[in-house]
């Protein structure tokens, strides 16, 4: 089943080297970013519009806004290390992201952001955009909240498992379609749809400090696989579009380390 916001997210992302694919059919790319020139009018060698934002951000305080290159990096530098953040909301990234709900179950507790979702109640789910993993996670035994890869299970149990898990989805779709023949309205029908698997697409907005506050919960190792797999696509993008303070927040980390 098809539709027309599945067809004009298959044109933004079809073929696109700036498309960062995630899990079996997700994605992370950048529609949008703010600043999109250089803020000093002229491009600037060795520096993107993004870090020089950042810089005439935090020089505006003194009244200028460069003191050449090297300076400048040394001083977004000294702004991540110290904490002084309000130069980087002045720069915003807006992604397309595609992914299944128990990521953005997660994803939604960060509130510093904008987000706009598909719907279901507009639009009918395209058949066989679910979330099926290669490997069934094991609870931990000393973190409960926590999931491990290990070889309780046989890989003949494994796959057992996970095709059930795919028929169980293909019923649920099954009887999705069943009921919008039946005339059942979207928002009804989309009950029988396997949840927690459903991929969702959605624009979200959201400050480099933000986005880094992000980064460091869900790059964390004992973050769940699937959102560590998004932040790690975002943090592409980030180190692409800032690379000096991409550094200076790597720096940090492994100062925390």
């Amino acid at each position: 089943m098809t539709n027309a916001f599945t067809l004009k997210v298959a044109d933004i992302v079809t073929d696109d080297p700036a498309v960062v694919r995630v899990l079996d059919q997700g994605f992370v790319t950048l529609i949008d970013f703010m600043p999109s020139g250089y803020p000093f009018g002229e491009p600037v060698e060795d520096a993107t519009p993004g870090d020089l934002a950042v810089v005439a951000a935090a020089r505006v305080s003194y009244g200028t806004v460069s003191k050449g290159v090297e300076a400048d990096k040394k001083l977004v530098h000294y702004l991540i290390k110290h904490g002084h953040t309000s130069p980087l909301e002045m720069v915003e990234f807006k992604f397309l992201i595609k992914a299944p709900v128990l990521m953005w179950w997660q994803h939604v507790r960060h509130r510093i952001q904008e987000m706009n979702f598909q719907s279901g109640r507009y639009t009918a789910y395209p058949e066989d955009e679910y979330y099926l993993p290669t490997k069934l996670r094991l609870q931990d035994k000393v973190n409960k909240q926590a999931s491990v890869l290990a070889d309780f299970l046989s890989s003949e149990e494994e796959q057992t498992l996970l095709e059930e898990l795919r028929e169980h989805y293909r019923a649920g779709f099954a009887l999705y379609q069943k009921m919008l023949q039946k005339g059942v309205a979207k928002e009804m029908a989309r009950l029988a749809l396997p949840g927690w698997a459903l991929y969702h697409t959605a624009y979200v907005k959201m400050n480099a400090h933000a986005l880094m506050n992000y980064l460091d919960k869900r790059l964390d190792p004992s973050a769940q696989y699937e959102i560590r797999a998004y932040a790690e696509a975002m943090e592409r993008i980030f180190a692409q579009k800032l690379p000096w303070v991409h550094a200076a927040w790597e720096a940090k980390r492994s100062d925390r380390s």
